[in-house]
């Protein structure tokens, strides 16, 4: 027992590798389809090159998707809609005639007249609703004939033998002009005018419902192809006729039952295929690049990859094949580029895209497009942390699937009329995938703890010519960063935010001040403060363009983005509190409260949001005295407070929980920083 322990001791790493091999190989193989695979690869208007092909079975031939499109269109065009009709209201209207006409007709003394008028005011309600009352806006447009739902029975009629409650009035008038109880027509007029009430409705669901239905009864298939007809020549061009038969076949061969042993044999026939693939990536790296042969961690990174691309591909191709198109593969090679070289990244784009190959309808096209555009995404970017660069890539690998598309197209239909809308559209939405390659990067950096992204890293260093600037020209702003830049960090640590990011951002938050370094306390030196020949506005301007200040030499030194977010937001919207005091107290009128806030944007990340808090804190730090524990507890929890309460936080994902754990680091680091004991309760 403990010499096989021992073993596996000592061959861990390869034991580790053929794990993956078979591990990989067991997954591959198992989303694979069981059924079989049609051999034959065609195009419309290419030479069949085989030899002469009859049906091996009896097979319906499926209708295309512009005939399935033609017959969808006629159901929808010809189908008749269904409206309900509702009783109780007919009966309703009814009971309510009773009671109206011997309102009307209470001073009548002559009960014979009376009777008639009873009779007549009945007889015309019952020819108003003899097929039903129905409103305008219930009328659906371009159709004559419909059914009407009466009690589950559906009753064939015409549009126009429903009574529109508009038509009222000359319905009376044309009724009553030539009857003796003329005399009486406003009175009629009026009673049905109050009693008649629609009680025939569309029914919007019933109505989709009956439409999905008669949709669903289309057929898909047109005629059938007898065993041992045939189907093509050798030497042949496959026409329009013969590709929808071939492609009708095909289908057949991917959806027919396979018995057990057939299924079996299939199944051995890929795990050999994948064995093969998977052996042969391995080989490739114990020869070229041993380094990440000898490292499991890496290992495990490239084969992750390569089967989240197989796997995303199986799922694609059993919901629509066609959407395979879709799929970014080229992001694999990218991401393989960044944290490893070229040659390896277009290997593994090789062994992607023939895995899939086994799968995809079609599969020289697919493997021919996905081949030269690895191989522009591969040699496209040099200068990964150039963002630009991304775009460029994605630009010309979009370029690239078009191209190809367009040219197949040409090739198989000899037009222009095989392009598909749809296909190029996919084809854009692959390109707009691939841009998730950045923080797809930043995932992989964190799970397998790789590193690329050297750009901020190298902003981390102080010698850098920015920070060393802000050093010679305003000391005291440069130490506040530093100390800024470890509260951040600490806080990032601790709720698992972006410490570099944080980090980064925590130095170069406040190089705006490089313009005016003097007009800042921390760079000041005696008692005497610029601000006293300044208005409390113009102070506030001053402090408040230390942002804008910030972004434009930002941009000249050429600083990411996400660097620049930092400077932007470190003050959110909030207030230069102190010269806003000192405004009150001089009732000047001619400026608001606006004049003193910062333009923003509010912080929006978490790690914007811990810059924030980390900035205010040891910022107004410098206020205090020899602070106990507790005051520095109450004074971290005051400045935070403040910012909640300001709502500086609404726009970023930081949880309440989050905040609270940063100002408890917040607060030891300060009790650090004034080398406090914290004093613990008996």
């Amino acid at each position: 027992m403990i010499n096989i322990l021992n073993f596996f001791i000592r061959h861990k790493s390869i034991i580790y590798k053929l794990f993956l091999i078979f591990f990989s190989c067991f997954i591959v193989v198992y989303l694979f389809p069981r059924e079989g695979k049609f051999k034959y690869e065609f195009q419309k208007g290419k030479v069949w090159q085989y030899t002469t092909y009859f049906a091996p079975f009896d097979f319906s031939i499926l209708k295309s998707e512009k005939e399935l499109s033609d017959d969808k269109q006629k159901i929808i065009e010809s189908f008749n809609p269904y409206y309900r009709i509702d009783n109780n209201i007919k009966t309703n209207v009814f009971d309510n005639y009773n009671i109206k006409i011997s309102e009307y007709f209470s001073d009548l003394n002559n009960k014979e007249l009376y009777d008639s008028l009873f009779a007549y005011g009945k007889s015309i309600l019952n020819d108003i609703y003899k097929y039903g009352v129905i409103s305008a806006n219930e009328l659906k447009p371009d159709r004559s004939e419909i059914f009407l739902i009466d009690k589950n029975v559906e009753i064939p009629i015409n549009i126009d033998q429903l009574f529109d409650p508009s038509f009222l009035f000359s319905y009376i008038s044309n009724r009553i002009k030539s009857n003796p109880f003329i005399k009486y027509k406003e009175a009629f007029n009026d009673i049905c005018f109050e009693l008649i009430v629609p009680n025939v409705f569309y029914d919007e669901k019933f109505n989709l419902e009956a439409q999905k239905s008669s949709l669903d009864q289309i057929s898909l298939s047109r005629g059938v192809i007898r065993k041992g007809e045939l189907i093509i020549a050798q030497g042949e061009v496959v026409d329009e006729e013969q590709l929808n038969i071939l492609n009708s076949l095909r289908m057949e061969f991917l959806t027919r039952d396979v018995d057990t042993s057939s299924s079996n044999w299939i199944v051995f026939g890929y795990s050999i295929l994948m064995l093969l693939v998977f052996s042969l990536l391995i080989m490739f790296l114990y020869k070229y690049r041993i380094d990440i042969y000898n490292d499991n961690r890496k290992m495990t990174f490239i084969f992750f990859n390569i089967l989240l691309m197989i796997i995303l591909s199986t799922i694609i191709l059993k919901y629509n094949p066609k959407f395979i198109y879709a799929l970014p593969i080229c992001i694999t090679p990218l991401v393989i580029k960044v944290f490893f070289d070229t040659r390896l990244a277009l290997f593994i784009h090789l062994i992607i895209v023939l895995s899939i190959g086994f799968i995809v309808p079609n599969s020289f096209e697919f493997i021919f497009l996905q081949m030269i555009a690895g191989i522009i995404a591969t040699q496209s970017i040099t200068q990964f942390y150039r963002r630009a660069n991304i775009f460029i890539a994605v630009s010309q690998i979009l370029l690239v699937y078009l191209l190809a598309y367009f040219s197949f197209s040409i090739i198989q239909e000899g037009n222009f009329k095989g392009l598909e809308l749809i296909v190029l559209g996919l084809f854009i939405l692959n390109g707009l995938f691939i841009l998730f390659v950045l923080p797809l990067i930043y995932i992989y950096e964190k799970v397998f703890g790789l590193v690329s992204d050297v750009s901020l890293l190298e902003l981390t260093d102080t010698n850098s010519p920015l920070l060393k600037e802000l050093s010679d020209k305003a000391p005291g702003t440069f130490h506040h960063s530093l100390q800024v830049a470890n509260l951040a960090e600490a806080a990032a640590n601790e709720i698992d935010a972006n410490t570099l990011l944080v980090r980064v951002g925590g130095l170069y938050h406040d190089i705006g001040k490089l313009k005016h370094p003097n007009y800042y306390t921390e760079n000041q030196s005696g008692n005497k403060s610029m601000h006293e020949e300044l208005s409390p506005v113009n102070s506030a301007k001053l402090i408040i363009d230390h942002v804008e200040d910030g972004v434009i030499i930002a941009k000249k030194y050429n600083l990411p983005s996400r660097v620049i977010d930092f400077i932007k937001t470190h003050h959110g919207t909030s207030v230069v509190y102190f010269f806003y005091k000192k405004h009150e107290e001089l009732k000047d009128d001619n400026y608001s409260k606006e004049d003193f806030q910062y333009p923003g944007p509010k912080p929006f990340s978490k790690e914007t949001a811990i810059l924030m808090m980390a900035d205010s804190v040891e910022a107004a730090s410098k206020s205090l005295k020899n602070p106990t524990a507790d005051e520095l507890e109450e004074f971290v929890e005051k400045i935070v407070s403040d910012k909640m309460n300001e709502n500086q936080f609404d726009s970023s994902d930081i949880t309440l929980k989050e905040i609270e754990t940063v100002k408890n680091v917040l607060f030891k680091k300060l009790v650090n920083i004034y080398q406090l004991r914290i004093e613990y309760p008996e």
